[in-house]
């Protein structure tokens, strides 16, 4: 099994940052097989990938958060992060980390992740 566990959400004013973090554990993880992404989901809208990262630390973002956020890996803690800069209202959301098993392949789509954690909110008002 894979736990994920959130933090660092919270409230903000348009223009601002926020760092989340993800604490990756559990006897079925092991981060050199995973890909691990975040999403997030607004109220009365689906869910959506925001970011995701490769073994080799390439990264896929959204369009919508393209030159604004930052994913990173920590391979020696497991944790993964998501920097949040020049926030604005409509990044308004829960926010999730999620983990898929991909073995020796690479993340693809932002489709099947297996495994996500609760949930950190992030509100930024105007």
């Amino acid at each position: 099994q894979v736990q994920l566990v959130e933090s660092g959400g919270g409230s903000v004013q348009a223009g601002g940052s926020l760092r989340l973090s993800c604490a990756a554990s559990g006897s079925g993880y092991n981060y050199g097989s995973f890909c691990m992404a975040w999403f997030r989901q607004a109220p009365g809208k689906e869910r959506e990938g925001v970011a995701s990262i490769e073994r080799d630390g390439s990264t896929t973002y959204a369009e919508s958060v393209k030159g604004r956020f930052t994913i990173s890996q920590d391979n020696g803690k497991n944790t993964l992060y998501l920097q949040m800069n020049r926030l604005n209202p409509e990044d308004t959301a829960m926010y999730y980390c999620a983990a898929k098993y991909i073995g020796i392949g690479r993340c693809g789509s932002f489709q099947s992740f297996s495994y996500r954690g609760q949930g950190t909110q992030v509100t930024v008002s105007s």
